[in-house]
């Protein structure tokens, strides 16, 4: 079983689509539709199986509450954060980047169980939209 895709409510998808890009370097899809107005939202790929779409809030709540049954205003229940595992040198790279941009960094300790056992290191951070991201890696 994978994961194949995850909404991440925004207010502004350019400037997220910007940030997952440019920041922490996954590839655009459907930025082109997207910016023609042939698809309502722009996703970035995390992997062969994996994206996320940014949609943005304001202007998409009542579509995906009418098919999801989300309810009291939000469209599903705010998730905690997201957390990416990587190889070291990717991680080196997002946290150079991050830094560059002046986004706040909170470690996240070390030596820290995930979904593939003890992971070396992993750091905190928010997107634009104040999402919370992790981004680990493992020693395998």
């Amino acid at each position: 079983m994978d994961i194949d895709h995850v909404v991440i409510w925004v207010k502004n998808a350019k400037r997220s689509l910007d940030f997952y890009v440019n920041t922490l370097g996954f590839e655009s899809v459907r930025e082109a539709a997207f910016t023609e107005g042939k698809a309502r939202f722009p996703s970035v790929r995390v992997n062969e199986k994996t994206i996320f779409d940014l949609m943005e809030h304001d202007k998409l709540l009542p579509l995906v509450q009418n098919f999801t049954g989300g309810g009291d205003g939000i469209g599903g229940m705010p998730i905690n954060h997201i957390c990416l595992s990587m190889s070291h040198a990717e991680y080196n790279s997002i946290i150079e980047r991050l830094e560059a941009k002046k986004v706040k960094l909170t470690p996240g300790g070390e030596d820290v169980f995930g979904a593939q056992g003890q992971a070396v290191r992993s750091t905190y951070f928010n997107d634009p939209d104040g999402n919370v991201l992790e981004i680990r890696f493992y020693d395998h």
